[in-house]
């Protein structure tokens, strides 16, 4: 069988993005720990998935990363707390993406994904950006991808090319396309604050709350508020 690195945080998007291609691929699952205060559960969640899933899995520890970071996600700052109206306010979005921001983190992981590709001739590298994040997230942006698999062509002897099935998708779409690839979505976990139910507050968790209600597909996930 043909063989993928899925960069797996654990989270909604990365989960359903990594099930859409679990047919056809083997794959091996990369989750990092950055000394985000969601390692806990992320990791959890991640070796649920990839036991139901059948992936091999790894971790890579980033102490460095976590040193040079600055974001709310790794240090003692508070965690934006947002309400439903302020996900689509522009302003208020992009300073809670500013708060949240770990430096260069999607191109590290990236890069590190395709070392394991390289390593073990592995033709993808499954990533779950998405159009909705990357109205604040411009490492989740379509043409962060395509300019991404451009330097791939040019800097690696072996073809690879990263896969982003969501990254014409909002959250909602992204709930849809989990339950058609039947996804274990009531595995993941979004939550920036690590709690070990969702905290429900902070951006990931409502972005996700408002995913399923718009998709009409029913929510599994466990709340604090």
């Amino acid at each position: 069988m043909k063989k993928a690195i899925a960069v797996l945080s654990g989270g909604l998007d990365c989960t359903v993005a990594a099930s859409v291609y679990a047919k056809d691929y083997d794959i091996h699952a990369i989750t990092f720990n950055y000394g985000q205060k969601a390692f806990k559960q992320e990791l959890k969640a991640s070796k649920k998935i990839c036991e139901k899933m059948g992936f091999t899995h790894s971790v890579i520890d980033l102490d460095w990363l976590a040193e040079i970071s600055t974001s709310s996600l790794n240090t003692k700052e508070d965690i934006p707390e947002v309400e439903f109206d302020d996900l689509d306010d522009m302003g208020k979005s992009t300073e809670s993406a500013s708060s949240v921001w770990v430096p260069a983190r999607n191109t590290v992981f990236t890069s590190i994904a395709a070392s394991f590709a390289e390593s073990i001739g592995a033709e993808i590298i499954i990533v779950g950006w998405d159009k909705e994040e990357a109205n604040t997230f411009p490492d989740n942006s379509k043409e962060y991808l395509k300019s991404f698999n451009e330097l791939f062509k040019v800097g690696s002897p072996i073809n690879i090319e990263i896969k982003a099935p969501a990254i014409d998708l909002n959250k909602d779409e992204i709930v849809k396309l989990g339950f058609e690839v039947n996804a274990p979505m009531e595995l993941s976990y979004s939550c920036y604050k690590g709690t070990e139910r969702h905290c429900g507050v902070c951006e990931s968790c409502m972005r996700r709350k408002r995913g399923f209600k718009k998709a009409g597909i029913k929510d599994l996930t466990k709340y604090e508020k």
